[in-house]
């Protein structure tokens, strides 16, 4: 089963979330873009003194990889600073798109 990945960040906001995004080639407005290979969703929001991201991943091989190729120099070159406030791995027990 898939597995779904926690991360919040201290200190910023859809800016420089949406900067990450741009030097990843990703579009979050129309979905269009480069997306990592495993990645089943990505949900992305605002909370009281930073950003909170959502991911589902076929495997946890398929976000790291992510990470090492990609999304580390992303999120340096975009201006984030350190590791999230928290990484929390959990295991799915189910994921659904109603609708899609």
């Amino acid at each position: 089963m898939a597995e779904g990945l926690i991360l919040e960040f201290e200190g910023f906001g859809a800016e420089t979330y949406e900067r990450v995004n741009e030097l990843l080639g990703i579009d979050m407005a129309s979905g269009a873009g480069d997306w990592p290979q495993g990645m089943l969703a990505h949900t992305g929001g605002a909370k009281d003194g930073g950003w909170v991201v959502f991911e589902v991943w076929e495997s946890k091989a398929d976000q790291e990889r992510f990470m090492n190729e990609r999304l580390g120099r992303a999120l340096q070159e975009g201006g984030v600073e350190g590791p999230p406030a928290r990484l929390e791995w959990i295991e799915i027990a189910a994921h659904r798109n109603p609708g899609g």
